[in-house]
């Protein structure tokens, strides 16, 4: 079962009764909670009925008593229980003891007035666990991944329509490479976004150029795009303020090549047939950057990819012995790039 799916069905009145959620994206994991609590819980009640739980703290059995424990003055009760190392291929906390078959047995008769839910921090869970698979049997999984690419400008728009904005046409994308592709903080952009612009007012790429503030490896990542598309005096400006906001210039000039790493790798995965989610995964990245990525590779050409960072890597080695000033090496460097 996929998240989309899930959330009709708890809206629908069709709740399991344990929830597992794993996944690199909190976010949504968060979002999803926060949608069974509110279908489940009325708003008077969740001091009572919302009962957080950490393993790292507590054991699972503890976490059973109380879900198989009679709810006080409300009709259900909502468990959510974080750090569930317990599904995963990580160490276990040695200092507690968790008798897992007191889950085993729960699942098989489960509560009808409680409901568990998981949350994972990991990618992903281990399936050579007898528990995953008599979870996956008595309860409902679900994998909080990045969104592509294209669902990430998606979720941008329609985040912006929730707020009671509207957005303009290049704004999403403006964004994202302002903040990032983190959605929490692309959450609290868009509130401050659509807050300046007024209900049902327009956000646009200025808004997000004026209030949104970029940060490092976003302007490096702009710096790089402007040297692609030879457009220097704008790639010089991102370096000028990277070192105004004092930004030390080795960094810089680190991750201007991280940056050109990425360009070369995604070109060459793509030289191979890899698809946009299958490089996201081999690299480690989103999915949103490895679209940009093959955007810049577009105007390179691997033989000249790997010149640039056989210099960066020259470049590094002279400022850490102090045979170059960095930043002249760093404006150098710009220069040769764009001639």
């Amino acid at each position: 079962m996929d998240v989309k799916t899930a959330v009709k069905d708890i809206k629908q009145g069709k709740i399991s009764p344990l929830y597992v959620l794993y996944g690199s994206e909190k976010f949504r994991m968060n979002e999803f909670a926060a949608v069974l609590e509110n279908q489940l819980i009325a708003k008077e009640d969740r001091d009572f009925a919302v009962i957080p739980f950490d393993l790292s703290e507590t054991p699972i059995q503890a976490v059973i008593e109380e879900a198989e424990t009679v709810p006080f003055m409300v009709p259900r009760k909502l468990l959510l229980v974080r750090d569930a190392s317990l599904f995963t291929a990580g160490k276990e906390n040695a200092k507690l003891e968790h008798r897992m078959d007191s889950l085993t047995d729960y699942m098989q008769q489960p509560a009808e007035f409680s409901v568990i839910v998981f949350m994972v921090n990991n990618d992903k869970l281990d399936e050579r666990k007898k528990i995953v698979k008599a979870v996956k049997t008595a309860g409902t999984v679900l994998a909080f991944n990045p969104l592509g690419a294209d669902e990430l400008l998606r979720w941008v728009e329609k985040t912006i329509r929730e707020g009671g904005c509207v957005s303009a046409p290049g704004m999403a994308e403006a964004l994202i490479a302002s903040a990032g592709t983190g959605l929490q903080g692309l959450s609290g952009e868009i509130d401050k976004l659509c807050l300046f612009a007024g209900k049902g007012g327009t956000v646009d790429a200025a808004a997000v150029e004026s209030l949104v503030h970029r940060g490092t490896e976003q302007t490096v990542f702009t710096l790089v795009e402007d040297i692609a598309n030879l457009r220097l005096d704008k790639a010089l400006d991102s370096l000028y303020e990277l070192l105004k906001q004092r930004e030390e210039p080795i960094k810089i000039a680190a991750l201007i090549a991280r940056q050109f790493r990425i360009i070369l790798q995604v070109k060459d995965l793509s030289g191979l047939s890899y698809s946009q989610g299958q490089i996201a995964s081999q690299l480690g990245l989103h999915p949103y950057a490895v679209k940009l990525a093959g955007e810049q590779a577009r105007k390179f050409e691997g033989r000249r990819l790997r010149q640039i960072l056989s210099a960066m890597a020259d470049l590094d080695h002279q400022m850490k012995t102090g045979a170059i000033d960095k930043v002249l090496g760093l404006e150098l460097f710009m220069l040769r790039l764009g001639a």
